[in-house]
């Protein structure tokens, strides 16, 4: 094999197929991108066997071939070459030297023929979003799943779509973030769960653009994301998710409206008094006109007042912080709306049209005011 392309070119596919490359792997030829010139276009592929990546990058192929070579060091190459042409050559004896300008480095590759291909997925009716779409609804959701494998299913993301609505839920037993969108067509009705590794590495991948889509086939086991020239394949989580209509309850003892930016300024403030893995609680104290957000912790104690608009009952209520602080800062509005029950019961962040709704547990805090 031997093909020649831009540094810029090779950096960007390596970068992007090097996302599916599984950090420990008891099978080595895993830890390889597949560099497949064979078909008259530059393939580059890695697979970890629950997430597949590959794209294709420009160049010239002066000799047909396939070889697999070790991520690791063929992405710290490619980074440190000059900026300019590469050229990749393989021998029979997957010997492969890769040179740009003076430099040369010779490195031994794999069988091609041995590297695991993504799994053949059958492309039907494909499902249509804006690539800027996806990357928010992501990052507007990613934060409240749970990075523990002790609940696979809380661990991914309910992809859930009816007609020209797409709804997507995460959730880690203390809070639920739900984003619902519209698509520009109408499709038939699909529910899968997403894992967040896969969500995360399309979030990292995926160029945003307002004006490009990105299209999404569904499956019984898969999910296939195309976009520009890049296909990234992922298993589902199997299982059914949690129902969590009976808990978006529409009552509300108390609602307020609140300047977004002031409320998330003040919790980060008070976070300073909060050592890493302290569980000490942010009160707020909501009367007609005022939130007085106080906390106490070993560190010490700070309170601050901000103004509000309130309708219904003064409460006294307590919350994890950073739940609060994780929400605040995916919301685009420069006011929120809050309505909560009781001290004991979920409060809701959502806007009008429930684009958004975010849902966190309150936590008991007498026991941590003094």
């Amino acid at each position: 094999m031997k093909l020649i392309c831009s540094k810029s070119d090779l950096l960007k596919g390596v970068n992007i197929v090097s996302k599916a490359v599984p950090v420990r792997t008891t099978m080595s030829i895993l830890e390889c991108i597949l560099i497949d010139a064979s078909a008259n276009k530059i393939k580059l592929t890695a697979n970890d066997m629950e997430l597949g990546i590959e794209t294709i990058i420009t160049g010239e192929i002066l000799e047909p071939g396939i070889i697999a070579l070790d991520a690791k060091i063929f992405l710290e190459i490619v980074r440190k070459l000059p900026d300019n042409e590469v050229t990749i050559e393989t021998d029979q004896t997957f010997k492969t030297l890769i040179s740009c300008e003076k430099a040369k480095f010779n490195i031994i590759g794999k069988s091609g023929e041995d590297f695991s291909y993504l799994p053949y997925v059958e492309r039907k009716n494909s499902v249509s979003m804006s690539q800027f779409t996806l990357k928010e609804v992501i990052r507007q959701t990613i934060f409240s799943i749970t990075d523990n494998d002790n609940n696979k299913l809380m661990s991914g993301e309910l992809f859930e779509i009816n007609e020209n609505k797409l709804k997507v839920v995460s959730l880690d037993g203390h809070r639920i973030s739900i984003r619902n969108i519209e698509l520009k067509d109408s499709y038939e009705y699909k529910k899968v769960i997403v894992p967040g590794k896969t969500l995360n590495e399309i979030s990292k991948i995926l160029p945003g653009s307002a004006e490009e889509d990105v299209f999404l086939f569904l499956t019984e086991n898969h999910i296939i994301f195309e976009f520009d020239q890049t296909t990234v394949v992922s298993r589902l989580i199997e299982g059914e998710y949690f129902k969590i209509e009976q808990m978006l309850s529409s009552d509300y003892e108390t609602k307020i409206n609140i300047n977004k930016k002031e409320l998330l300024n003040c919790i980060d403030r008070a976070t300073l008094l909060i050592k890493e893995g302290d569980k000490k609680p942010i009160i707020m104290n909501i009367t007609d006109t005022s939130m007085e957000l106080k906390i106490n912790s070993f560190i010490g104690s700070m309170n601050e007042d901000i103004d509000i608009e309130k309708e219904g009952k003064d409460i006294l209520i307590g919350f994890n912080p950073k739940f609060f602080i994780d929400a605040l800062r995916v919301i685009d509005e420069e006011e929120v709306t809050i309505y909560m029950v009781n001290p004991k019961a979920p409060c809701f962040i959502k806007d009008e049209n429930e684009t958004y709704i975010y849902l966190i547990l309150p936590v008991n805090f007498n026991a941590s005011v003094n």
